[in-house]
């Protein structure tokens, strides 16, 4: 069951480095009290993240992740955070049990999907991937998908206008 025959390759490595970078990150955005640090732990974790889709092969979906949740999402978190006005409220009172029962569930949980991604059979690959995905992916997008990509764009941009409008809105009362 615990087939523990790694080669220790370069992409091994590399994986396993970012792997770490994505959790650490994770947990750092669960922990920390600032609410701009933990904007900038989420964005450290999104480039982790493009970095693992790198190392899979989607250069597309690790371009995405960049350009929409570290740049866009990240920066609208950051804006959401200066545009709304913060007072200070207190720390909630530690809960010993309820921690120490949420780190059982925690491991629990951790051993289940060990447990079942170790026992688990995958099926061997049935069709051969194109060479170039982002290629592929971009035909699709301009032939088959062309008014679904078209609608999405014009409800980002509808939006977009909205939360402008909701923005000013709030600041005209003065």
């Amino acid at each position: 069951m615990f087939n523990f025959n790694i080669e220790f390759t370069g992409e091994f490595v590399a994986f396993f480095l970012l792997a770490v970078c994505a959790i650490v990150g994770a947990v750092l955005a669960i922990n920390f009290t600032k609410v701009v640090h933990m904007a900038l732990s989420l964005a450290f974790t999104f480039i982790s993240l493009a970095g693992l889709y790198v190392l899979l092969g989607a250069e597309f979906v690790a371009f995405v992740q960049v350009l929409l949740y570290v740049g866009a999402i990240t920066i609208l978190m950051i804006f959401g955070i200066m545009m709304t006005k913060h007072d200070g409220e207190g720390q909630e009172p530690a809960r010993p049990l309820l921690e120490t029962l949420a780190a059982i569930g925690c491991l629990c949980l951790f051993g289940i999907l060990f447990y079942g991604i170790r026992s688990a059979e995958f099926p061997a690959e049935a069709a051969s991937l194109p060479a170039d995905n982002t290629l592929e992916i971009g035909k699709l997008l301009f032939t088959q998908y062309a008014i679904p990509f078209e609608l999405v764009s014009v409800l980002l941009t509808v939006a977009f206008i909205g939360a402008v409008a909701l923005a000013k809105r709030e600041e005209d009362p003065q």
